[in-house]
């Protein structure tokens, strides 16, 4: 083989070994065969839900016009439950005796419990029923142990107004974020309640509302017996009552220490009240 074409294969093998090297540095900018990192394939991930919020509810009368009917419906069945649900109602209560301001408190001290931010909060699971709860399932949980009465239709006018006040009244909350003013709080304290010592607390503090037989009078709601809640709600247990009434009651000055809520509670759960019978599905 001549010189010459020897000299020609060396200069055309080195010009293929440059122009491959070339190319391969420029798709590696775009393609990392080598490197360990793996492609991003899931949701990006998100700071969780939680920190402050503000109690900032909207007022009633700013609702949109498609829902506001439902809202005002709404509001008046909390506040005055024996005469826009009737019907379903079977004792002496309306829900605003427990849900103060038919709901719209910040809770704390004498706000009683609220449902500002409820919607935000359900569906949940509940240890009580023992699986997913919603709205419309926790109002009838009420409607059937704490009024005594008798579950409200999904479709009916009452249960689509209650929701949609809640919706409303929760509107600007975050699903599911930490809302510190609701629930009924908790009484730390390692006393024993004495049902005895309650019946004392009763006499003095409580019946110039409540009434000398805890029947109830014009100003406050009965406590025990037939047109009261039954022994199903949430009331009925010691630790709600005793820690409602250490923050709520008197309602209109709460003055009682951790010891008299704990007694007082004690005192009136042990009273006679109708019978909650759970209905089998």
């Amino acid at each position: 083989m001549k010189k010459s074409e020897i000299r020609f294969g060396v200069i055309l093998v080195i010009t293929f070994a440059i122009i491959g090297s070339a190319v391969s540095l420029f798709f590696n900018r775009f393609i990392d065969i080598g490197s360990s990192k793996t492609i991003e394939t899931s949701a990006p991930k998100t700071k969780p839900i939680g920190g402050t919020v503000s109690y900032n509810p909207p007022l009633l009368q700013d609702a949109p016009a498609d829902i506001k009917d439902a809202v005002m419906l709404g509001s008046n069945i909390m506040m005055n439950t024996q005469k826009y649900a009737a019907g379903y109602v079977g004792n002496k209560l309306n829900c605003t005796n427990c849900h103060f301001n038919g709901g719209i408190t910040e809770g704390s001290r004498n706000g009683g419990l609220s449902l500002v931010g409820v919607a935000a909060k359900y569906p949940k699971y509940r240890k009580q029923s023992k699986g997913i709860t919603d709205l419309l399932s926790r109002t009838n949980s009420c409607f059937e142990k704490s009024m005594n009465g008798k579950p409200l239709p999904s479709d009916s006018k009452e249960m689509i107004a209650l929701v949609t006040y809640y919706q409303w009244i929760s509107k600007g909350l975050p699903i599911y974020a930490d809302i510190p003013w609701l629930g009924v709080g908790k009484i730390i304290s390692t006393h024993i309640a004495d049902p005895a010592n309650g019946k004392q607390v009763f006499l003095q503090q409580c019946t110039v509302c409540h009434g000398n037989d805890g029947q109830g009078t014009l100003r406050a709601p009965p406590l025990w017996g037939s047109v009261s809640f039954n022994d199903g709600a949430g009331m009925h247990k010691p630790e709600n009552l005793a820690a409602f009434a250490y923050y709520n009651m008197p309602k209109t000055n709460p003055y009682l220490i951790a010891e008299q809520a704990l007694d007082v509670a004690a005192f009136i759960s042990a009273q006679p009240r109708p019978h909650f019978a759970a209905k089998k599905k």
